[in-house]
């Protein structure tokens, strides 16, 4: 069913933007679907509480029902109403890294609905640090469910026209914020074991967490290594893919010009994604440079939109430039992995 999408257009007037977070609030709490900029990407929220608006943001983006989604609060006290118990670890993480990209996987009372934490003991839970997203969690009164604002499967959207492109006629609302900044998902780290797990890279990084807690460790299904129920989003599904094949490409430069041509000899129609050295090197059409590689925050901030730039009616392949994997770099990393439909790689 077709519905119609307000979008409320990008405005710098405090009037306003106050009326636009009142009329999305008001959506909202009337348990309809709005999405709206976080500091990470843009997010599809529902009332966490009530299960009918939960099913909305499955619907709206045809994503399966087994895969939990994060709740976002505006408010600490908010946590104590989602969860039996706060850990220590937890408490500390909240403390530093609240509000922010980060996401703590905390035990459930069950007072968020059955399809936001998909049937576990755990909800996930973060405070986003984005002001257009703490005024609208503040003015519903509501934890929001709030995974990324596109149609499963697709790169996750860095801006309101990505979302307007994937969700208009399926979603009640879409305030338009402007870009993100951070450009991919927050951290998700369990904080129900006796050592935290990383269940998902994202804004914050490992070597951040280091600084304050003594342990951290990766989840071995990030490198596939199991198939057990996913505590966290983007584990167990292919995520983030463009509309043409992502091949991606792990080796050094000259490796990655090999390829390139190898592919416009066999006449296919080729478009590269590569930091600005690799890119500097490149004689070819279609390039787009996403950063630099001694700038990982700015691939970051930069991939999802590279991701969406072209169109499978006018490229056969993509070819992707791999990045360090130290820092955000890690979760650069984790995202072209599960886009990729193809990885090549120097030997």
């Amino acid at each position: 069913m077709t519905i119609k999408t307000q979008l409320w257009q990008r405005t710098d007037a405090s009037g306003e933007l106050d009326n636009v977070i009142k009329e999305a609030a008001a959506l909202l709490r009337n348990q309809q679907v709005v999405a709206f900029p976080t500091e990470t990407v843009y997010g599809l929220g529902a009332d966490a509480t009530n299960e009918a608006a939960v099913r909305r943001i499955f619907e709206a983006k045809g994503r399966p029902s087994d895969n939990p989604l994060i709740v976002h609060v505006g408010e600490r006290s908010q946590v104590d109403e989602l969860v039996t118990r706060i850990p220590d670890v937890a408490e500390k993480l909240m403390d530093q890294f609240w509000p922010g990209p980060l996401t703590l996987v905390l035990p459930s009372n069950h007072k968020a609905a059955h399809n936001v934490t998909a049937g576990l003991d755990t909800v996930a839970i973060r405070m986003p640090s984005d002001p257009i997203a703490l005024a609208i969690l503040k003015e519903t009164g509501l934890p929001l469910a709030a995974p990324s604002a596109n149609r499963s499967g697709r790169p996750s959207p860095t801006d309101a026209e990505h979302v307007y492109q994937d969700l208009n006629g399926r979603i009640a609302g879409i305030v338009d914020g402007g870009p993100t900044g951070v450009g991919v998902e927050s951290t998700v780290i369990d904080c129900t074991t006796e050592i935290p797990i990383i269940l998902r890279p994202g804004g914050v990084t490992k070597e951040d967490v280091e600084q304050l807690i003594p342990r951290v460790i990766i989840d071995p299904a990030l490198a596939g290594q199991t198939e057990h129920q996913p505590k966290s989003p983007g584990m167990k599904y292919t995520h983030y893919a463009p509309e043409s094949p992502l091949w991606l490409i792990e080796g050094d430069d000259e490796f990655f010009r090999q390829q390139l041509e190898a592919l416009k000899d066999e006449g296919q129609r080729v478009a590269v994604i590569a930091s600005h050295e690799l890119a500097s090197q490149l004689n070819h059409e279609h390039v787009t440079a996403c950063g630099s590689r001694e700038h990982l925050a700015e691939v970051a901030g930069e991939l999802y939109r590279a991701l969406r730039h072209y169109k499978k009616t006018d490229i056969d392949v993509i070819l992707c430039e791999s990045f360090p994997e130290h820092g955000v770099g890690a979760a650069i990393m984790n995202r072209l992995r599960k886009a990729a439909t193809q990885k090549i790689k120097q030997y």
